[in-house]
This record gives C-alpha cells, structure tokens and sequence, in this order.
C-alpha cells in the first residue's frame, strides 16, 4: 500500500486546519478537488487511504456537481476495494436530511416530526395539513441555508407563489416541527474513528434561525464590543445520548461526524442534523481536552503502513 492519504473534497477553505494537522503527525496527504478533472474508469486508483469531505453546501459555492463527482469517484474507489473513510454511502447521508431523519429515527434517536415534500405543488396543502408554527428547510442543505421559521400557514403559502421561494437543489422541501430550546444554543457533538472527541456549545441567543456552528457564523458585537463567544466546549453533554450516537455512526459506517441536537423546553433532546464534513472551530480547539484534526491525522495515519508515518511534531 502507497504511504499516503488522499483527502477528496471541494472546498480548499476548509482545508487548513487538517494540513497542518497532517504535517505536524507526520502523515502524508494529497488533495483531491473534485469540482472538475476525470477518472479512467478502467485503470486502478492508487493505493492508499481515502477520506470524503465532500459537503452538501457545495452548490453554494457553485460547485452543485461535485456530489455527482463524488458519487463516481467514490463507487470506483470501491470497486477496486481501497479504504474509503466516509464513502459512498456516506456522501448519500451528508447530502438528504431525509436519509439522516430516516437513519436516526430507526436508530431510536428523538428525531423532528417533518413531512418531505416533493415539488411545489403540494407545499401548501401539506402544510395546512402540518399546522403552524413550523420551520421549512431544504433537504439538501448546508450552512443553515434555506431555514425558515413560518407561524403562520398563509404567509408560506405566499411565499411559496412568489419569486422569493429557494427551491431546495434536489427539489425535496422539509416541514419540520418548531422545536424551543430550553436555552438559547444548539449542541454539536465531534466524532472520530468511533469517539467522541469533544462537545461545542452555540449560542442562538441573536436570534438566527439558521442554526450554523461554523466559525464563519460569527458576527461582531454592537458598536465594537466584543460579544460573547458563539461557540464554547460542553462537557456535560449526557453520556447515554453520546453512546447512541456511537452505536448510530458505527451502524451506518461513519468515521468522521459532527451530530447537532437541540434539548427542549418539554425535556427532550432532539437531533436534527448528521455532519460527515465537520469543521472545527479555532477557539473551542484551544481548549478542548484534544484535537478534532489531530485525532483525525492520528487515525488516518495508523491506517498507514508504518514507514509512511514521518515523526511528528
């Protein structure tokens, strides 16, 4: 086996974090941007490890084919049987959050009552069906994009007829229950090669309602102040809840994720959305106990013949 991981992605911003923890372990890598190029279908990848960062935002940064490159490029790493971590089946999880709901639900995890619409014709009548209040999402998504709160049936109704509607870019539109936080933030909980790395707490309290635990989700604070920090570690995030996601990810094959829940006034606790991509947040990796990119360059690397592995920094 070649002494090298390949990361297949397309989105080069994200890629620093993982660099540098790949040079500072030692392990070798090379990057793969699928967002054009092509694949001789009959002659044989090169031999190494395989990790997909490939994310269902990537039509935001007009790169909507990349899920089809992936899609090939994966089915034909595994068809010449090289180790892919977050495959094929994988990708098929990051890009529905149908195929997360259905997933979770049938793992036993509290899920969000949602009814997934196919189309525009029937938005409206199954959303008098549903009942207000609600949220209304793209099943596809990404960043938060396309997450609209609606306390009222006929206002989305007009907002469905009018040349404002975001279609979802696989054309399923999710209406998703309204779930109130007993406090305002969101947990996302990191996991690596089956543990649970560490807890980011997300401050919701400025009232966004796309729920975005991504750095770039930052705003200043008024008039110059610093605000308090939109992200934080949690450590008293509840074990049994950890321990199902485990069982979740290693049932559906993920290596790599980030899991968001929300726990409610009415005492449940309530995931909404699977991560296959995840991204780390600087300020949080100061303090957590480990590093999110470190213990993936670990893993990676011990997946590596030995010798491949240079001394780590």
């Amino acid at each position: 086996m070649s002494g090298k991981v390949y990361v297949i992605h397309e989105n080069p911003q994200w890629l620093p974090p993982f660099e540098a923890a790949f040079t500072a372990e030692g392990v070798p890598f090379e990057e793969w941007l699928l967002t054009d190029g092509s694949i001789d279908l009959s002659v044989e990848p090169p031999e190494g490890i395989f990790w997909s960062r490939l994310s269902a935002s990537a039509h935001t940064r007009d790169h909507a084919y990349s899920k089809e490159f992936g899609r090939a490029v994966l089915r034909w790493l595994a068809s010449w049987g090289r180790t892919v971590i977050n495959g094929a089946d994988v990708l098929e999880l990051e890009v529905s959050k149908v195929a997360q709901h259905a997933a979770l639900r049938h793992a036993g995890i509290d899920v969000p009552r949602t009814v997934a619409v196919f189309g525009v014709d029937d938005l409206a009548a199954k959303a008098e069906q549903f009942g207000a209040p609600f949220i209304s999402k793209h099943n596809q998504g990404g960043k938060g994009l396309g997450v609209r709160r609606w306390d009222s049936v006929s206002e989305f109704s007009e907002w469905v007829s009018s040349p404002d509607f975001e279609p979802s870019p696989d054309g399923i539109t999710l209406l998703q229950e309204l779930l109130v936080a007993k406090a305002p933030f969101i947990t996302r909980a990191e996991f690596v090669a089956g543990e649970f790395v560490y807890a980011v707490r997300v401050d919701t309290s400025a009232g966004s309602f796309e729920l975005c635990p991504a750095e770039a989700c930052a705003v200043p604070g008024a008039d110059g102040v610093e605000p308090e920090p939109l992200f934080r570690l949690r450590d008293d995030v509840d074990q049994a809840l950890i321990d199902r996601y485990l069982a979740f990810l290693a049932a559906e094959g993920v290596g790599i994720a980030g899991i968001e829940f929300i726990e409610t006034r009415d005492g449940r606790s309530v995931t909404y959305d699977v991560n296959t991509n995840t991204n780390y947040n600087p300020d949080v990796e100061a303090t957590a106990p480990r590093s999110g990119p470190r213990a993936i360059a670990r893993w990676l690397g011990s997946l590596l013949p030995q010798e491949a592995v240079g001394a780590r920094g």
